[in-house]
């Protein structure tokens, strides 16, 4: 066997690899590994292949439910039914670190890699969101990345033809170096037509397809799995580059190889390449195989096995095929101009056996390279940050009560957390490549058609990582909530939820008692409202190491949530005409906590979470739910962030309308309109339903009050003018535009 280079400890930990893994690897091998072996065990060992900080944690979240056809996590995506024999296959993840030195290609290929999950499963992919944070929009190198991450997701996107149909963005220093960009792909197909991720079959042949095989992202995995310093930009190689054509070959070409029934199993290469498709599929098949890596496409002349091995050459696919049907896969290979290369085949046992020009190079057992097999599960220390008991100090009667309410709404409305992102999704076509979509009205979740049915998908990315920095437990059980009640307000019934965990440095123990409460919360809502987590990714290292200061961003679990609707219910947050009955449901509170206006108006960083009970959220959905079947809402609009006041707003701008409301008495004027508790949703009723509308809110008892009517354009509080809607359109619409043009 060859040994270039000669391994040591201190070699493994070049690699990110600890020397007590480094001594269970060689146990494992019963020698010392070649350095491709050692390549080998670092990428599929490291975080963001292994899971190896994290796996313990997210063993408990729910995972189960009637709704799932596969179980969480044996896929490469989660997929639900959605009734007469049709699966949604949805999945979010990460692509954090190639966009902080690369932004472009980094999104791009984030775009690229969440779409293969989605389509080598036999699905076609219909929509995409995102969930992208950054840190202070003034600054020259937020704009550069924002720009970069932006183009790369519109580009790839729009090239491969899948609509970007809704996400968030999000600011804050904590953001500055290490920014967030969260991908989420969803697809339909038939629940029948599942290809699973498996190997099986001795003398089957397995093939790559789609692009050559080049340098870039080697060691990418573990790239992902460090922190962000001066030096990232050296990494460079780590990144990726995407090919939004190809993609669209790869997977015209993938949907009709399927059909074909040659296909025994199927998995993308992302992170890791060759070695980690190659070892999943075995181990989940029970199997090993025998691979050629000089049969492998390359297009850059004499690369070493390893980096053959751990590309992360992008529109990349491995696929067992059943033995005499071979011709068959080719011809549609070729048919779609990809490449299509036996480079090995399925045999007895569980070894992984490499060669090059007929030299073995490494041979490692496939069950101990993957998650759940042997790579190492680590029980993390951690502990309360001393942040959080000054979170509890905030005390409400040190912001004055008499205060410019308009001036304040004024810095809310324009402010970026808060504007429209209008700049960001004009990039994005979110009507391309298919009929799917319904409409592009406006409502709190997005919605796709299931084409040849009466029911749609309503589809949400959400996280206030605000919150969930002040207490990771209820933060967390709110973005879970707040998901959910997005779905609701659209008329839809939450079903599951994929999620992304972006953390700091796992090794921190303050960092990780963030992550532990985060799974507590997720725990907690995901329960209540029955949306199992079907998948999704982990990143931890997001945190930035700066002249010897290291500052991670703040915790920020990405909730991506799937829900179902009939189309008779598909209910839009716009105000629809004058006159219209104003309510709030919910109950009205003292409370500024952790609110956009607490936070950039009065510069109080630190508070608590803003009110929250599990169970009277579950509850308000079930009425709004309950109000949108009975068909008495004209319009229903989440209260979240930047509070009351900007839900009237985006309410109104829509068909230039306005309003005139009373704030409550007993309420302070800023926690009315400002404030962020929680389990609040602006309805807007017909005069003429109104006494159908009260008779239900009375006999269920639960919290609701008449605040104002809709106008025609006029924007009234408390009987003080607050300008036409036209204005604050104006402002919204334009408030980030102008900050990127400067």
């Amino acid at each position: 066997m060859n040994i270039k280079h000669t391994v040591t400890v201190k070699t493994a930990k070049e690699l990110g690899l600890l020397p007590e893994e480094f001594e269970k690897i060689k146990e494992i091998l019963g020698r010392v590994p070649n350095f491709t072996e050692l390549s080998i065990f670092s990428v599929m060992w490291s975080e963001h292949a292994s899971y190896k900080n994290s796996i313990k944690w997210l063993k408990t979240l729910p995972r189960t439910g009637a709704q799932l056809v596969v179980e969480a996590g044996q896929e490469n995506a989660g997929m639900v039914d959605v009734g007469e024999g049709i699966a949604c296959v949805f999945k979010i993840e990460s692509h954090n670190h190639p966009c902080a030195v690369e932004p472009y290609q980094g999104a791009a290929t984030g775009v690229g890699g969440i779409n293969r999950d989605i389509f080598t499963m036999g699905a076609r992919p219909i929509a995409q969101l995102n969930s992208l944070r950054f840190g202070n929009i003034d600054e020259d190198r937020t704009k550069w990345l924002m720009n970069g991450v932006v183009k790369g997701i519109g580009n790839y996107g729009n090239a491969f033809g899948v609509p970007v149909v809704g996400g968030e963005v999000f600011f804050d220093e904590c953001y500055h170096q290490n920014p967030l960009v969260n991908a989420m792909s969803v697809g339909l197909m038939k629940t029948a037509n599942l290809v699973s991720a498996i190997s099986k079959g001795v003398g089957n042949p397995v093939y790559i397809v789609g692009s050559a095989t080049g340098k870039d992202g080697i060691h990418g995995a573990t790239f992902a799995s460090a922190d962000i310093t001066e030096d990232s930009a050296d990494d460079i190689p780590s990144i990726q580059v995407g090919d939004p054509f190809q993609e669209k070959l790869l997977l015209e070409a993938t949907l009709e190889v399927i059909k074909s029934g040659a296909v025994v199993g199927m998995q993308d290469m992302g992170a890791a390449g060759i070695i980690c498709s190659t070892s999943e599929m075995s181990e989940k098949g029970g199997h090993g195989m025998k691979v050629y890596l000089d049969k492998v496409p390359l297009r850059q002349k004499n690369m070493e096995a390893f980096e053959i091995l751990l590309s992360e050459s992008q529109e990349r696919m491995l696929i067992v095929v059943e033995k005499g049907k071979e011709k068959l896969v080719e011809d549609i290979f070729e048919k779609w101009d990809l490449n299509c290369a036996i480079i090995g085949e399925v045999t007895e046992g569980d070894r992984l056996h490499f060669y090059l020009n007929e030299e073995l190079v490494a041979d490692v057992p496939a069950p101990m390279l993957v998650l759940g097999g042997g790579a190492p599960v680590y029980d993390r220390e951690y502990k309360e940050p001393a942040y959080y008991k000054k979170t509890k100090e905030f005390n409400l009667d040190s912001i004055p009560e008499k205060q410019d309410l308009k001036a304040i709404a004024k810095h809310i409305i324009n402010h970026p957390n808060i504007a429209s992102k209008r700049w960001v999704y004009e990039q994005y076509d979110s009507m391309v490549g298919t009929k799917n979509m319904s409409t592009n009205a406006p409502s709190d979740a997005a919605i796709v058609n299931i084409k040849g049915t009466s029911r749609a998908l309503a589809m949400t990315t959400d996280c206030n990582s605000r919150y969930v920095y002040a207490d990771p437990e209820i933060g967390t059980s709110i973005a879970v909530a707040e998901a959910a009640r997005n779905i609701s307000c659209s008329g839809g019934k939450p079903l599951a939820i994929t999620n992304c965990l972006n953390f700091g440095n796992p090794y921190n123990p303050e960092v990780f008692w963030q992550f532990v409460g985060a799974i507590k919360g997720m725990s907690a809502a995901c329960k209540k409202f029955d949306t199992p987590v079907t998948g999704g990714n982990v990143s931890f290292y997001n945190q930035a190491s700066i002249n010897g200061v290291v500052e991670p961003v703040n915790p920020t679990p990405t909730i991506g949530m799937i829900g179902l609707l009939e189309k008779v219910y598909q209910t839009t947050l716009d105000f629809k005409k004058k006159g219209d009955m104003i309510y709030l449901i919910g109950k009205s509170r003292n409370d500024i906590n952790s609110s956009e206006y607490l936070y950039s108006y009065h510069k109080v960083k630190l508070s608590p979470p803003p009110h929250f009970n599990l169970t009277e959220e579950y509850i308000l959905q079930a009425i709004i739910q309950k109000l949108i079947r009975l068909k008495l809402l004209e319009s229903a609009h989440d209260v979240s962030d930047g509070g009351l006041f900007t839900t009237l707003i985006e309410s109104a701008m829509p068909n230039d309308l306005g309003f005139d409301i009373l704030t409550e008495g007993e309420i302070r004027e800023d926690a009315f309109l400002f404030g962020e508790s929680q389990s609040r949703v602006i309805i807007t009723v017909d005069p003429k339903k109104e006494s159908k509308f009260i008779d239900f809110m009375l006999k269920i008892r639960f919290p609701f009050s008449a605040i104002g009517h809709v106008t025609k354009g006029k924007c009234v509080v408390d009987d003080q003018h607050y300008g036409m809607i036209d204005e604050w359109k104006k402002s919204y619409d334009n408030a980030l535009g102008n900050k990127m043009k400067h």
